[in-house]
């Protein structure tokens, strides 16, 4: 039986009601990718007030890896219901918090003795990674990464990339942040191609510390393992290990943020392991809850060790119910095969991407690690001038055929994928048999013709 059940027109009457009521309660500043309300959701579909049924291809921007209410969760949850909701760890704490920090310091990267701290969302951890890097190397300097994000609070904004709509209006940022290119291959800042770059872009922090800060000025240089926000761009293999080699030599900490990335999305529970990476700092978030609001600094244990007694902490950091979720979500990852699905998800939507990429030319690249996989649209191969137009046309045409999708890139023209990884192969093909169709249109509304594939 189909997943995809539609049964007024999108969104129905009862979205557009709730829809009128937002306008007057909610500010305009908390947008929304699509004018449905959910009702109801599981494993991968979401249900809408109105009775209609849609795959999920967003997961709620990557926080349901493990599905939406998967019952090892939800059970997890009310038993900590029946115990307590809140005392604050810094005042009384309590075991679910310590246990929590001991599974993360044995699956994060790393051998070394690690300690984790917890908190309630991504950017929050972004925030103490800062601190806690900078209190150990006495050093207040920080490098991102051009078409990183890293969350929506001052200092992350500082962080974050992309201009509109994340930072417009919002200066003053914190200062101390210095930018260099990130490994985009099919949008190289230098015109190079790899490998014959001998990746140039990793090798230019050194020339970094030589012209625009030195290096016993910096902290940390924080980057993303896949770019999430920025467009899902994967760097070549050896390109973290370059990078991580020239921090090292100049005492500069390297800080991971997993928080898209992280807990099976890639087909790996980090995507630092696909380059044989050992984060000095891994920040994580997102489906870490399986759906609750956590995040986790991890890190070796004498940086995470820097900051005194006091100097790390929040009211709601850890708390119990949280906790009790991502402690089921890492024994879901223990029992159940969801990497293995993970890496088959990947490999069904690229063999259909393929083809997609043969018949359309506004398909202009595809990339991605795992289930964590996206398709760049661009006006023509060759200019690679960014479709934005096109793929906001393909999100609201999927919504309004039963798929939620999302997209994503500094230059919003990038069509991501953070599908629950226990959707069944049978929803997924229904999904991207819909994600095609899209594409169809779009491609035949701007006069492109569909070249045959190859069998």
């Amino acid at each position: 039986m189909a997943t995809i059940q539609l049964r007024t027109a999108i969104p129905g009457p009862k979205s557009r009601a709730l829809g009128e009521r937002r306008t007057v309660a909610v500010p305009r500043g908390l947008s929304h990718a699509t004018p449905v309300y959910v009702a109801s959701a599981g494993d991968a579909w979401l249900e809408d007030v109105d009775g209609n049924r849609y795959i999920d291809f967003a997961g709620g921007i990557g926080c349901l890896n493990a599905g939406h209410r998967r019952e090892p969760v939800v059970s997890a949850i009310r038993q900590q219901l029946g115990r307590f909701l809140h005392t604050c760890v810094q005042v009384t704490p309590y075991e679910g918090y310590i246990r929590l920090a001991e599974r993360m310091n044995l699956v994060t990267p790393g051998k070394f003795p690690k300690k984790t701290l917890l908190l309630n969302s991504g950017a929050e951890a972004v925030e103490n990674a800062v601190k806690i890097a900078r209190a150990h190397t006495g050093r207040s300097g920080l490098i991102a990464f051009e078409d990183a994000f890293h969350g929506r609070t001052m200092m992350a904004l500082a962080l974050t990339s992309k201009t509109h709509p994340y930072k417009s209006g919002f200066a003053p940022l914190p200062g101390e942040v210095h930018r260099i290119p990130y490994a985009y291959c099919y949008r190289c800042s230098y015109g190079l191609q790899y490998p014959s770059c001998d990746l140039f872009c990793a090798q230019h922090l050194e020339d970094t510390f030589k012209r625009v800060v030195a290096s016993e000025d910096v902290a940390a240089v924080i980057a993303e393992p896949v770019l999430g926000e920025g467009g899902f761009v994967v760097p070549p293999k050896d390109f973290f290990r370059r990078l991580i080699d020239i921090c090292h030599r100049h005492g500069v900490l390297f800080i991971a943020d997993e928080v898209q990335s992280g807990f099976g999305r890639t087909g790996r529970l980090f995507a630092s392991e696909h380059y044989g990476i050992e984060p000095d700092l891994l920040v994580t978030a997102k489906s870490l809850g399986g759906g609750l609001p956590l995040a986790a600094v991890t890190g070796r244990a004498e940086i995470m060790d820097a900051p005194g007694p006091g100097g790390l902490g929040g009211t709601f950091a850890g708390n119990p119910l949280s906790c009790a979720a991502a402690l089921a979500v890492l024994d879901i990852f223990e029992r159940e095969d969801l990497l293995a699905r993970a890496n088959l998800l990947g490999l069904r939507f690229q063999q259909r991407a393929r083809e997609w990429q043969q018949r359309w030319p506004i398909v202009g690249d595809i990339r991605g690690l795992g289930g964590m996989q996206a398709i760049e649209l661009v006006k023509s191969p060759g200019l690679r001038e960014p479709a934005a137009d096109e793929a906001k046309q393909i999100v609201q045409y999927c919504y309004e055929h039963g798929l939620i999708v999302l997209t994503a890139g500094s230059y919003s023209n990038v069509i991501r994928l953070l599908v629950p990884l226990v959707i069944t192969p049978e929803q997924t093909d229904e999904g991207m048999d819909v994600l095609e169709s899209a594409l169809q249109m779009v491609s035949e509304k701007k006069g492109t013709v569909s070249q045959s594939v190859p069998s």
